[in-house]
């Protein structure tokens, strides 16, 4: 609403001017009269002389109205206006062209990224929760820099660290800890290149209307200098003020609807890594209790040799 009232109140502006500019321009009523004549130098009266003869089958003679030709611009496409612009006009287009490739190859970049990321954590996940132990989970996953094999390295590292102790909950919230500044680095790292969503977005129309300021002062300019408000002097400049408006919504409006539908997506891939994350944690809980019934079966064979004593 804010950059429509200023496009507004912009254009309010050229048509004042060139109104201005035209109500200057108009002679002055009455200029063109001859002054008049004195009784006393008045011309001396001419001997009267006969009308002369009305040929009437001559023609009558028409007066025609002179036609002022307006040399109106003959192409106003978007070429020929980007190449008539002054040259901060021209970068401030050029700008924006780059700032529309930059949104589509980072569209591109990361649609393919994130199917990709997707798909594989969905199939290893699949093949988690037919493991029994994190163990087999290990040697079940590919080898690789993936999410799930950070998780699974997380949590068997923490339980080689933690083998001599006991506590199962302390084990267990220092794997939790481990496997959530994971999920954090790598809902991280799929936000990269979409800051640059935002910034395009949110700055593209003010660069546009940048140009359109620069391009109406341009015809104040040239209207000023010309004397005129001919139609071939005015819309040049206004329409390649117009055309650096339109640059910088063809460059923000895509860039803010990728971003909201990255953001979404985003949202579901933190979602399957939280998933994933969830499952790790369950295989280590399961190891954990199997080490705990383990000391449980081997603990009475050692209470019935230290009662036995030694053999005699």
């Amino acid at each position: 609403m804010v950059f429509a009232a200023l496009i507004a109140t912009l254009l309010c502006l050229v048509a004042l001017g060139v109104h201005s500019i035209a109500v200057g321009a108009q002679p002055a009523a009455g200029t063109g009269a001859s002054a008049p004549t004195s009784p006393d130098q008045a011309p001396p009266e001419s001997p009267a002389q006969a009308p002369p003869e009305v040929n009437r089958t001559a023609p009558l003679a028409t007066s025609e109205a002179p036609r002022t030709v307006v040399n109106l611009p003959r192409d106003l496409s978007p070429w020929s206006m980007f190449m008539s612009a002054d040259v901060l006009v021209q970068a401030v287009m050029l700008g924006l062209a780059f700032a529309s490739v930059v949104t589509w190859t980072v569209w591109l970049a990361k649609i393919i990224e994130l199917k990709m990321a997707m798909r594989r954590l969905r199939v290893q996940a699949l093949a988690l929760t037919k493991q029994r132990s994190l163990t087999e989970a290990a040697q079940r996953l590919p080898p690789g820099r993936g999410v799930m094999q950070a998780f699974v390295r997380a949590a068997q590292d923490e339980l080689e660290l933690s083998s001599d102790l006991t506590d199962k909950t302390g084990i267990k919230e220092r794997i939790a800890t481990r496997l959530q500044r994971l999920e954090t680095a790598a809902a991280r790292n799929m936000h990269k290149g979409t800051g640059l969503l935002a910034t395009i977005g949110a700055t593209a129309p003010f660069v546009g209307l940048f140009g359109t300021v620069w391009g109406i002062m341009n015809s104040f300019i040239g209207i000023s200098r010309a004397q005129t408000t001919n139609l071939a002097v005015v819309a040049p400049g206004i329409a390649e003020a117009l055309l650096a408006t339109a640059m910088g919504l063809f460059a923000a409006i895509p860039a803010v609807v990728i971003y909201n539908f990255f953001a979404r997506w985003i949202g579901s891939y933190r979602a399957l890594v939280g998933d994933a994350s969830a499952d790790v944690l369950r295989l280590v809980s399961r190891d954990l209790d199997r080490r705990e019934v383990a000391l449980e079966n081997v603990m009475p064979h050692r209470r019935s040799d230290i009662r036995a004593g030694p053999a005699s």
